[in-house]
């Protein structure tokens, strides 16, 4: 495994968290934090792909085009379940 170095403001903050009650021990506080990195990872990804969807959509040319705010509304409530 790898050695991992922590600045001072780190490790009070691990030692804040177990002395809380929130993490039993420092094992735990590292583990949430690299869960929350993974979900945070993950995210960004997510939304990379909807950005290159986006983009591949304006290249193809398949956008839309509104005279008005109101139209857009419009066209959006057209999707809701209700319309």
């Amino acid at each position: 495994m790898a050695t991992i170095h922590l600045s001072d403001a780190d490790k009070a903050f691990i030692d804040e968290q177990v002395e809380a009650g929130t993490f039993r021990d420092a094992d735990d506080v590292v583990r949430a934090s690299l869960t929350l990195l993974r979900s945070r990872q993950a995210r960004v990804t997510e939304l990379r792909a909807l950005i290159k969807e986006g983009d591949d959509d304006i290249a193809a040319r398949r956008v839309y085009s509104y005279d008005s705010a109101e139209a857009l509304l419009a066209d959006i409530r057209k999707l809701e379940p209700n319309h």
